[in-house]
C-alpha cells in the first residue's frame, strides 16, 4: 500500500511539480513550501533580541506593550511578501504552521517573548471568517505555540463588528476602522497572565492596538506583540 502511494505521489509530482511559493522554483525532496534557498534567504528582523526595534516603535505612545517583534521584513513587490498572501489567501494553512514554528524557535531565545502565559491570534470577524475558510492568525500562533510549548487562546477575544478592509486607509483611517471593535468573552481566563498577541502583518498596528488596548482593561494583564512579517515600506 505503501509502494503503491509513493508511485501516485511520484506521478502526481512529474506532471504537477510541487513549486516554491516565492521564488517559483521546482521543490525537490524533503524541501517544503520553499525551496532551502528562500528559508535561508528571508529576511529574518531578529527583532525579539533588540528593544526599541521598529515594531515596538509603531505602538509608542498608543499603547502600553511589554515588547513587539515581527519575523521577517519585507517591501512591496517582494517575493516574501507571497509568502503571506498564500497563508492569507491560498489557503496553505500547513504553510501558516511551519512558518509560525521557525519563528516560535527564534522567540524561544527570548526572555521577555518566551515568558507569555498564553498565546492570542487576532480575531476576524464571523462573517469573514466563514467567507475565508479559515483564520490564518490561528495557524500561525499554532505554530508557534508548539515551538515555546504554550498554550493557544483562540476564542476568548473576539471581533464583534464587521469592518471593511484595511488596505489603501490611512493610519487614522485605519484606527478608526477598528476602534471598539474587539471584546472578550471570559475576562478572568486573562486575568494576571502575559498574553502574546499574534498577527500575520504588521503595517500601522491599528489593529494591534486595538486588541491590545482592550486586553489591557483586564486587571493584571500584559500584552506583547509577535507578527510574521512587517511591512517595511
Amino acid at each position: 500500500m505503501n509502494k503503491l502511494r509513493h508511485s501516485v505521489s511520484d506521478i502526481v509530482e512529474l506532471f504537477f511539480p510541487s513549486l516554491c511559493v516565492t521564488c517559483g522554483e521546482r521543490l525537490v525532496s524533503q524541501e517544503k513550501f520553499l525551496c532551502l534557498k528562500c528559508w535561508y534567504d528571508l529576511p529574518v528582523t531578529n527583532f525579539h533580541l533588540h528593544d526599541e526595534n521598529k515594531v515596538e516603535q509603531l505602538f509608542w505612545g498608543r499603547v502600553n506593550i511589554d515588547g513587539a517583534t515581527a519575523f521577517y521584513a519585507y517591501k512591496k513587490g517582494s517575493r516574501y511578501q507571497q509568502l503571506i498572501h498564500f497563508i492569507k489567501y491560498k489557503g496553505q494553512k500547513e504553510l501558516g504552521v511551519e512558518t509560525g514554528r521557525k519563528f516560535g524557535y527564534r522567540l524561544a531565545e527570548s526572555e521577555r517573548f518566551a515568558a507569555a502565559d498564553v498565546l492570542v491570534p487576532v480575531p476576524l470577524h464571523p462573517r469573514k471568517e466563514k467567507k475565508r475558510g479559515y483564520n490564518q492568525c490561528l495557524y500561525i500562533a499554532r505554530g508557534m505555540a508548539e515551538a515555546l510549548a504554550k498554550p493557544v487562546s483562540s476564542d476568548n477575544l473576539y471581533r464583534k463588528v464587521f469592518t471593511k478592509t484595511q488596505t489603501r486607509k490611512s493610519r487614522f483611517e485605519r484606527w478608526q476602522n477598528v476602534e471598539g471593535i474587539f471584546d472578550i468573552h471570559r475576562p478572568e481566563e486573562f486575568t494576571g497572565k502575559h498574553v502574546l498577541l499574534v498577527d500575520d502583518v504588521v503595517t500601522t498596528g491599528s489593529t494591534l492596538e486595538a486588541c491590545a488596548y482592550q486586553l489591557l482593561k483586564i486587571e493584571g494583564v500584559k500584552v506583547s506583540i509577535a507578527t510574521l512579517a512587517f511591512a517595511d515600506f
